[in-house]
Formats: structure tokens, C-alpha cells, sequence
């Protein structure tokens, strides 16, 4: 048994709050609520295929305060507003597909210990929706999450999947109970795994297929090289990979084209730096998980008090300067924020549209 190097941490951060008590909030962050039906993607039959994608995410929405008469939760002031997660910018994937700089981690949908189905479903279902109306186009997930769970809800609030949505998907990790991660990023299981995500997702082709983690039982090039064989026999449009050294990474690129990285990145854990600067020098999406280490690092701490300056300084929660600064770290990043919070995710969205000056990236570090 091994433990999941990316669930040691959980990577889709949920603000806390804890993080929120005493703190001045009244800075204005807006929120999208979509008020138009979304286009599902045109295609044969009941599977979505890899086509050339469209752009048809878009809406309007409504404005939420922080209130200082209560800062653990939001008012909201209707109005007309077109901020979503576009306001953070976008990204390629590759050359044909291109999404918003702030995505959707879909781990956190699941049950306690991301084992099996959350308390509540319909909520779970009613958070992706409302991700998508806020303008997300890019969910992460994986077949570990639940296991299956995740993929399963996905389909169940998306299906038929709207113009321009990517979802991501991983395999090479199993579930055999509560807690644990085991790898297994032989052949074989990554085709079983791959196909299975094709039903569960009820696509015929998955648009970011990522290697969940290197196995150490196994040369990451036969890992890579099976994905690269279904890539060629259409049942992935793109490859991507997680939890990499700079030296994994560059053994990968040499049998395929890689479009996304996602590792460990945050404010105290920056041992991806090399990583990231491969990426941005080769134009491949980062996608950094656990942005404020899971709440790990004392309050204390420099980076985390540096933090907490700059939230004040704004007005705005930790969390929100927390992606606002992988944001802002590198071109190339893509925060995938998860929660199984209504009201986090949109505090998450909103921090697309908060903009760090050159003195806050200085405090940060």
C-alpha cells in the first residue's frame, strides 16, 4: 500500500473558516449565474466524440459581497455582470482545444475520504452545473475519485456536455479501500482504466487523459507508451501527466506530446519551480494542487502571514489570493479549485477577477 502523493494533501482547496474570522471583508467579487440554456456539442450518437471544440460557455450574473457583518458568508446585489471564470484568462491545450485559467477539481464531490457517493448528490450535481454556468470549461477528475463517483456525477449534471467543456481524467491509481492508493500504471489496467472512464463519462473520447501518478514498478515510458496506443486508436485526444520530476516529464515528452502537468505548487511548496519553468518555456498547462498545502502550514508561518496581509489588503479571502497568485506566478498556470461548497466555489471563481500588484507578489515571495 502507498499513500496517493497528490491525496497526502488534498489539491482542490475549500476555504476555511477559520481562515475568514476577524478578517474585514467587503470587497466587491462578482459571480456568474448563467441565464441562457447551454448548446450541448453536436455529435453522432449518445457519445461524445473528439471533434474540433467550439467555445459556447457565457452568461451573466449577479454581484456578492463580502459582508463585514458577516465574513463567513456572502449577500448578493443583483445586477448585470459578465465576470466569470474567463476573467482569468485561457489557455491551450494543445493546439485545438482552448479553456478558461481557472478550472473545476471535481475530487471533492465525492464521499469522506473521497470514497464513495457524497451526503448529498443532488447538491454535488448542483455544484458542477453551477460551475459550468459560471463559465468553467475545464474539469479535472479521475477514475480514483470515489472510485468512479466522480466520473459518474459528472455525467449524471453534464450530460450532454456543453460546447466547449473539457474534462480531464486520470488513471494509474486504485481504490481498494478508505484511504488508501495503491499504483498500478501497468498496460493493461491503463487500458481497462481509460475505457472504463469512456463509459462512465459516456464519451467515445477523452479530451485530457492524464497518468495519475509514475509507478514505481513500472517505466513510465511503457505507462506513457500504452497511452500514446489509444491516443493513436481515438479513444484520447491529448496526454497529460501528474506528480513529475522535471527528468519524468522529459522521458514522457520523447514518446508524445504533453499538454498538462499537474503537481503539488503552492506558496510554501514550490519544489515544482523547474517543472514550471519547463512548462512555460514549452507552452504546457500547470496545474497546481493543494495552492495553501490543505491548511497544513501554521498560521504563523512567513508565507501564510504574507498571505494574510495581502487578503486584508484586498479585502478578500485567503483562498482568493491564493489562485489569485497562481494566477499570476506563470502564464502557464491552471488552478482546479474543488469544494463541495455552493458558496466556495463561487468565492473560487471570483477570485479569477482579483488582480495582485507588483507590492503583493513581492510579500508573497
Amino acid at each position: 500500500m502507498v499513500e496517493d502523493p497528490e491525496h497526502a494533501d488534498d489539491h482542490e482547496y475549500e476555504p476555511r473558516r477559520e481562515e475568514q474570522q476577524g478578517k474585514p471583508l467587503a470587497a466587491e467579487v462578482r459571480v456568474q449565474e448563467n441565464d441562457q440554456p447551454l448548446e450541448a456539442r453536436a455529435g453522432p450518437g449518445p457519445h461524445r466524440r473528439c471533434l474540433p471544440i467550439t467555445t459556447g460557455l457565457a452568461g451573466r450574473g449577479t454581484v456578492a459581497r463580502y459582508s463585514t457583518a458577516d465574513p463567513s458568508g456572502m449577500r448578493s446585489d443583483t445586477m448585470n455582470a459578465d465576470i466569470a471564470a474567463s476573467a482569468a484568462g485561457s489557455i491551450a491545450l494543445g493546439t485545438d482545444l482552448h479553456v478558461s485559467r481557472l478550472g473545476f477539481g471535481a475530487m471533492r464531490i465525492t464521499g469522506q475520504g473521497v470514497w464513495g457517493d457524497p451526503p448529498d448528490r443532488s447538491a454535488a450535481v448542483h455544484i458542477l452545473q453551477r460551475a459550468v454556468s459560471l463559465g468553467v470549461n475545464l474539469i479535472d477528475t479521475a477514475d480514483a475519485y470515489g472510485p468512479e463517483t466522480s466520473e459518474n456525477l459528472i455525467a449524471l449534471a453534464l450530460y450532454p456536455y456543453p460546447k466547449g467543456l473539457v474534462i480531464a481524467t486520470k488513471g494509474g491509481l486504485v481504490r481498494p479501500g478508505p484511504g488508501v492508493w495503491n499504483h498500478d500504471a501497468r498496460p493493461q489496467h491503463l487500458r481497462q482504466a481509460c475505457e472504463a472512464s469512456l463509459r462512465r463519462l459516456r464519451v467515445d473520447c477523452i479530451d485530457v487523459y492524464q497518468l495519475h501518478a509514475p509507478d514505481p514498478q513500472v517505466p513510465i515510458e511503457d505507462s506513457i507508451g500504452e497511452l500514446v496506443r489509444m491516443k493513436a486508436g481515438g479513444k484520447i485526444r491529448h496526454i497529460g501527466v501528474s506528480n513529475v520530476s522535471l527528468s519524468e516529464l522529459k522521458r514522457c515528452e520523447r514518446l508524445s506530446p504533453i499538454v498538462s502537468v499537474q503537481n503539488r505548487y503552492n506558496l510554501e511548496d514550490r519544489q515544482s519551480e523547474d517543472v514550471i519553468a519547463h512548462c512555460q518555456d514549452k507552452g504546457i498547462a500547470f496545474l497546481p494542487w493543494a495552492p495553501l498545502g490543505s491548511g497544513r502550514h501554521a498560521a504563523h508561518s512567513g508565507a501564510m502571514r504574507a498571505l494574510a496581509e495581502v487578503a486584508q489588503r484586498h479585502r478578500i479571502s485567503t483562498g482568493q489570493v491564493a489562485i489569485a497568485w497562481l494566477l499570476r506566478r506563470s502564464p502557464v498556470m491552471l488552478p482546479i479549485p474543488g469544494t463541495a461548497s455552493l458558496e466556495h466555489l463561487e468565492e473560487n471563481i471570483a477570485a479569477a477577477a482579483v488582480h495582485l500588484t507588483h507590492e503583493d507578489m513581492q510579500d508573497l515571495g
